[in-house]
């Protein structure tokens, strides 16, 4: 009969890690914004047209041909696709639009777990467990 040891474990799951593919991988593809930040994105070859699939989670604007400002709007996922004058892609990517974890606030009552994005004021993100329809939707203050 084999006995267990959680040690040998964590050591045989630690020496599989240099075989796993690195995390970039998984982040290929992707563009990350915080909301209402803006984001510079710098083409090599002038772009024509501009698509955003949800204009209310992003919101692109041409500040010149090869120069492209990203801001996020709202918390969520959308994608963007930039085509040049032949009707070729440039970029054709998703876009990630999420909090500023470093201005944000963690509320916990019992099995509720309120998130707050305080940038500058307090503004309900996501609430989990319990019964969401009690908490409030906002919140003002300032930091």
């Amino acid at each position: 009969m084999a006995i267990f040891h959680p040690y040998r474990l964590a050591v045989a799951v630690l020496a599989t890690l240099p075989f796993l593919p690195p995390m970039v991988a998984a982040e290929e593809g992707l563009l990350r914004v915080y909301m209402n930040q803006a984001r510079v994105l710098k083409l090599d070859r002038p772009v024509s047209k501009v698509i955003i699939g949800n204009d209310k989670v992003a919101d692109a604007t041409v500040a010149d041909s090869r120069t492209i400002v990203l801001t996020g709007r709202s918390f969520g996922a959308t994608n963007l696709v930039l085509l040049d004058s032949d009707g070729n892609a440039i970029v054709d990517e998703r876009v990630l639009v999420s909090i500023d974890e470093g201005n944000t606030v963690r509320m916990y009552k019992q099995t509720q777990r309120t998130v707050l994005s305080c940038t500058p004021n307090c503004e309900q993100h996501t609430t989990s467990g319990g019964d969401s329809s009690s908490s409030s939707s906002s919140s003002t203050g300032s930091q």
